[in-house]
């Protein structure tokens, strides 16, 4: 028997590399077939070490990362038929089995592979190269089927995004020509799974529009789907004609009714535009304040009626702020994503950061989505890479 080589931890990408530091585990309770077969693969010269295993049991006690492949007989002292493969492919699943027959038993090994084995070979009929050839065969297979799962997750991981994607970020039902808008959505640290922002917004039939922005805490499905939840549950608020004033109040009936633990939390403000453009008026639950812009001067809209975060005090109450818009002004919300970030001048970009961008924005571009790329290309480059947090930005302005 060759000299098992220390065990080496291995990943995925080694097991389905038979040239690096792995080894084969070879499960036979016959000590003589055991070592012809360790003999064969010694002569082949795989790469591999060689470890020994007589009985099923013992055989998942030898399992380690380091497998990279299973050589089995299917007549072990504690397994009966295929009920030994059944067992080792439960275990380890991402490592190819090769079963050992006798001469006669085709129909016994062509059932094995059905069963989840790789491949099959009757002992007395291989040589070292066939068994060294099987072996590379049922690695390369074994990485083929690896790498076929892993896209048909990432499909699934996308399909899946999708979903949250139209459920976070539907198209706000905004038809009139008094206004013109555009909205973004970026996930943190560039990952694909969006987090817990939500945006809406919705004109009603007498030219008043409504508009959500807010921000669960934290990252993931979970924030994604309470998102969802929320963001569906204002537009139907909002279509079944509930007072502005009552918003927050039903939002936050929700959140306890929806929430994983009382320390989740949620940032949002409301806001409603009045039909002749004259104001807007602002409900915030501690959310980061609006920036105005009016006659190029941009200023962050004062909000001495913030209220608390939804989730956090009983009982809470949200009053109203009202903003003269005049003429020539533009409305910029966001999440804090926007302004989380470093910058070399301020340590961290913050609403006078943000303000400077957008005035930078506006000298430079007329059109709102040329404004909103601006905005978050800036504040990526004060942070010198991409933002950590999500980011929700919903811009606004008179129709022309």
């Amino acid at each position: 028997m060759r000299k098992a080589e220390p065990k080496h931890e291995m990943t995925n990408a080694d097991v389905a590399a038979p040239n690096r530091p792995g080894e084969i585990l070879v499960v036979e309770d016959d000590a003589g077939d055991a070592l012809l077969v360790e003999e064969l693969l010694y002569v082949a010269d795989l790469g591999l070490s060689t470890t020994r295993a007589s009985s099923l049991s013992e055989a998942t006690e030898q399992l380690t990362p380091a497998t990279a492949c299973i050589l089995l007989d299917l007549g072990l002292p504690d397994a009966a038929g295929l009920d030994g493969l059944r067992h080792l492919v439960a275990a380890a699943p991402r490592v190819p089995v090769i079963v050992l027959t006798g001469l006669a038993d085709r129909v016994l090994g062509e059932a094995a592979v059905s069963a989840g084995a790789q491949d099959y070979l009757a002992k007395g009929s291989v040589d070292g190269e066939g068994l060294a050839r099987a072996v590379r065969y049922a690695i390369e297979r074994q990485r083929g089927q690896e790498a076929a799962r892993q896209l048909v997750q990432a499909v699934l991981l996308r399909a899946e995004n999708a979903r949250l994607e139209r459920g976070l970020l539907p198209r706000p039902r905004i038809f009139s020509r008094s206004f013109r808008w555009v909205t973004r959505y970026q996930p943190g640290g560039g990952r694909a799974l969006l987090g817990g922002d939500f945006l809406d917004g919705v004109e009603l039939p007498d030219g008043t529009l409504r508009i959500i922005l807010g921000d669960v805490a934290g990252h993931g499905p979970d924030e994604a789907a309470l998102g969802i939840a929320l963001r569906v549950a204002w537009r139907a608020l909002v279509f079944a004609g509930v007072p502005p004033a009552d918003i927050f109040d039903h939002l936050e009936g929700l959140l306890d009714a929806e929430r994983r633990s009382d320390a989740d939390f949620v940032t949002a403000v409301d806001l409603v535009v009045l039909p002749d453009l004259s104001a807007v008026e602002l409900r915030t639950a501690g959310h980061p304040s609006p920036l105005l812009v009016r006659d190029g001067s941009v200023r962050e809209v004062a909000l001495p009626s913030r209220g608390p975060l939804l989730g956090v005090i009983p009982d809470a109450t949200w009053g109203v702020d009202t903003v003269i818009l005049e003429d020539d002004w533009l409305l910029a919300v966001f999440s804090d994503g926007l302004i989380e970030g470093r910058s070399s001048e301020h340590g961290r970009l913050g609403t006078a950061g943000l303000q400077a961008l957008l005035a930078d924005a506006v000298a430079r571009h007329d059109d709102l989505g040329s404004i909103a790329d601006h905005l978050i290309a800036g504040a990526e480059a004060a942070n010198g890479g991409l933002l950590v947090d999500d980011v929700a930005l919903f811009l606004l302005t008179a129709g022309a």
